[in-house]
Parts: C-alpha cells; structure tokens; sequence
C-alpha cells in the first residue's frame, strides 16, 4: 500500500472513496465542498440528512455514488468539537476511515482531514499511523487465511501540503510496530530466544548495526547469576542480545533501550495455575520485541543518536535444574538476591542487563518490561506505568508518548518501600509485599543502575488488546514503539 500527499483538491480528486471529515454541529456545505456536492448530484447533502449525521466523535457514513461519478463512495467521518482536535484523535479517525475503506473494498482512498494543532506534518504521521497500523493482519498461523478480497493499494492525503517526509517517517515507524506485533503474538514454539536473536542478526544485517550476542558461558563469565538464573531451567539456551546503531558522524547522544526478553514465562517452580492466564505468556517478551522493533524503525530513519538495543533473552521453565524458591543469585554488579518467588522472572533477567548498558556509558538507559500485574491493576489496560528519578527523562518520555498516542502514567519511587524487599541472609529480596507491588519491582532495578539517568516502563497492560481499539486490533499492539522512537529522534 502506497500512502502520500497530493495538492489535488477535493471536488478534483478522483478514485474508488473519498472521505471527509467534520466538525460537530458543522456539517455545512460550503465552498468547495458545495462545489463537491454539486459535481456528486446531491449526494453528500442527502447523505447528511438521511443518516442525520452530525459530525460527533464516532459518528460516520458511507454511500455509494451514481454510476459515472468521478468518486465510486463516499465516507463522512465526526472529528468532534474543533477545539478538542489532537494528534491522537486523527490518528484513531484515519483508523476507523482504512477499516470502512476495506469494508467497502475500496483500492483506492482519498482522505480530507484537517491539521490538529496547525502541524500538518504531525497530523500526516498520526494519519499514516492510523492507516497503515488499523490495516495490519496476521495471518501467519492460518491454513486459510480471513483477510481475503480487494486491498487497499493507494491512500492520498489532501489539502496537507508537502508532508511526505512525514507519511515516510510514519511508514518506517509502522514497520517497527508491526514487527513488534508480530513478535509478541508469535507462539512460544516459534518464537524462542533463538528466534530474537536471529530477529536481531536480520536487524543489522539489513541497516549495518552492530550484533553482539553472548552465549551462557560468556554471561557466566561477566557473572550474570541472576539472569542465568532464571534461564537454568530451560533447555533452550539463552542469548544475551545487545544490537548497536551508530549514526555517521559523531552522535549527539547515547542511549540504551533494554526490554525484557522472557519468550515464555510458566512462573518457576511458582509455577502459574490454570486460570491465570499461562497461555499468554508469550507475550512476556513485549518489551524485548518493542525494543527490536524500534531497533528496525531506527534502522530505516538513522537518527544522529547512539542507540544500544539490549535483551536478556531466555524461557522461565520447570525442570530438575529449575531455580529454587530460596536460593540467592549473585548478580553481575555483585549485588546478592534472596530469590522468594521465581515468578518475579522478569527483574532479574533485567538487572543484569541493566548493569551491562550502564557499562556503555550511556546519556540515558530506558527499560521496558510486561513486569506486574500490580500495574495493571493501578492503570488499566490502557497505560503503562512510568517510574524515574529525573524529572528532565521524564518529561522527554511523556513529551514523545504524547506525540506517539501511547498513554503512560509518571508512579512514585517510594523509597520506603524498599525496606519490604530486604532480606535477613543476602542484599535484597526479588519481590515485596503485595501493596505497591509495581513500586517495589522498580525499586529492585534502580539497585542496578548507580548513575546513569535512567528510567523503567511497564507495559503489562497496553502491550495486549483485547479488542480492536484506536489503530490496535485485537491481539498484541506493539506498545509502545512509536514512544521509543520518537524519544531518540527528540
């Protein structure tokens, strides 16, 4: 599918269906658009009266057109009150208007839309988001796949001006979500720490990154116990990935995305019970996916950052080597944990990532994991949780997840409750008390990060839809790509 800008105007633009947005309570057919209606014989303002279209959010319409007509249907969209237009709100229309346009089995699409906030550019990406991201079908696992009939080939955005960087930058961008996506809903059969690594080996293949990846026994000798830890059980080796992009030239900045890298998670010998959602534990590599898939996105942009893309890759399985509920790992700062639930996985595979990325000497570390439910229950399905010590990390990230459409939520690091993570016989235990559940999991992997500006993301609740939603069909939704991206081209 090709998406671009065109100067055509829309009483001129010709093709399968137009769609036109409107205002709430503004549905007057003045100027071109009388002109539009005019050339169509009535057809928008019979359309207007018939379906009492009113131009409110989610309110929308869809005729065909006389045979003969320049324009096969025609596609009336509510955006709303005008003062209440945001990048976001184009981004869910333009989804909602690719859905109709494939419903009606239209190959070609012109969509008139107004810019939020006077950015034209800002609203071309957020357009081409919504498209591209509401158009995606996975369709690799089916003998006879649904997704059958007429494509959508061509979409035209009008009136927009020159903004095709934008709708390009949009499209490389998409990639990455997609291939997060695809990532996370992959079952864990297919989808195996083997299978990241050899995602990541394609990665750098393709944009001339750097690879590295450590084998167990080199992640024994930088004394990674707590992550190894957790892989011991599993007959899958693990692969400690750590993929670089370097910009030519000298970088303005360096950073390190580190995502949480868990392809199947049965709990451990705390091992997860029927009705717990076991069967869902693919997708405990979201954060490691997000991170590859906003190492592809970077790939294709080549920003002038330094960007350090690292996962602690391996399976939390049972077995008679699995991790005992009791034992202390040492991890590779030296920092000794009293392990008392081996379905705390997740932070200790990150703590010793995060000590090698600060290692890099990185501006910046961000790290995202499917790391509580705790979060879940704080925030929903919608947010994801954001914890930081450094108000000016903090404000880019919130400045890039509002660009992004991506919600998150700045949380308290009580330090207090740091005391519920102490152990009587080693350093710290690997998990709290119940209460601040999702504080006290950040609090653990501040232990790891000594100076470097740093800040933890949980996405346990947007990295999965479970029902269409905004440009997220339901399934995994490659939370939060579009946040990392636009942070590191910031």
């Amino acid at each position: 599918m090709e998406i671009r800008a065109t100067d055509t105007p829309r009483v001129d633009w010709t093709g399968d269906a137009l769609a036109l947005g409107f205002f709430e309570d503004a549905v007057e057919l003045t100027g071109d658009l009388a002109q539009l209606d005019q050339k169509l014989s009535g057809t928008l303002k019979e359309l207007i009266e018939e379906s009492e279209f009113k131009g409110s959010v989610g309110n929308s319409a869809v005729t065909r057109v006389g045979a003969g007509s320049s324009v096969r249907k025609v596609i009336l969209v509510g955006l709303g009150k005008s003062d209440a237009l945001t990048v976001d709100s184009l981004r869910r229309t333009a989804a909602a208007i690719a859905r109709m346009a494939k419903q009606q089995k239209s190959k070609t699409l012109g969509i008139s839309l107004p810019a939020a906030n006077n950015d034209a550019a800002l609203s071309a990406q957020a357009i081409t988001e919504g498209i591209t991201l509401a158009l995606h079908v996975d369709n690799r696992f089916k003998s006879e796949p649904e997704d059958k009939g007429a494509k959508l080939e061509q979409v035209e955005l009008l009136g927009l001006g020159d903004v095709q960087d934008a709708i390009n930058q949009a499209n490389a961008i998409g990639e990455g979500v997609i291939l997060a996506r695809e990532l996370v809903a992959a079952p864990p059969n297919s989808l195996t720490p083997m299978t990241l690594a050899q995602t990541a080996q394609d990665i750098a293949s393709a944009y001339g990154m750097t690879l590295e990846i450590l084998e167990r026994e080199e992640c024994e000798k930088l004394g990674m116990g707590a992550f190894l830890g957790v892989a011991q059980a599993s007959e899958m080796p693990p692969k400690f990935i750590h993929l670089t992009y370097k910009p030519e030239g000298t970088p303005r900045r360096k950073v390190a995305i580190v995502g949480k890298g868990l392809t199947f998670d049965s709990g451990g010998l705390n091992l997860k019970v029927s009705g717990s959602g076991i069967e869902n534990m693919k997708m405990d590599m979201g954060g490691a996916g997000a991170t590859l898939g906003a190492a592809k996105a970077i790939g294709e942009l080549k920003p002038d950052v330094e960007v350090h893309f690292i996962s602690a890759a391996t399976e939390n399985m049972i077995s008679g080597h699995a991790l005992h509920p009791g034992d202390i790992l040492t991890a590779s700062n030296g920092k000794t944990i009293e392990v008392n639930n081996t379905d705390a996985e997740g932070r200790l595979t990150l703590a010793d990532a995060l000590v090698f990325a600060e290692k890099l000497e990185v501006d910046a570390i961000v790290d995202l994991a499917t790391l509580t439910g705790a979060c879940v229950v704080a925030l929903g399905n919608d947010i994801g949780g954001l914890w930081t010590t450094d108000d000016t990390l903090a404000a880019q990230l919130k400045t890039a997840s509002e660009k992004a459409g991506e919600k998150f939520w700045q949380m308290p690091m009580e330090e207090k409750y740091f005391e519920g993570m102490k152990s009587p016989i080693a350093d710290m235990k690997n998990t709290g008390p119940r209460a601040g559940g999702s504080i006290t999991a950040a609090l653990f992997l501040k232990q790891f990060v000594k100076q470097t500006s740093w800040a933890h993301l949980d996405i346990a609740g947007p990295v999965w839809a479970d029902k269409e939603d905004g440009c997220n069909n339901a399934g995994a939704t490659g939370f939060p790509v579009r946040t990392l991206v636009n942070w590191v081209l910031a």
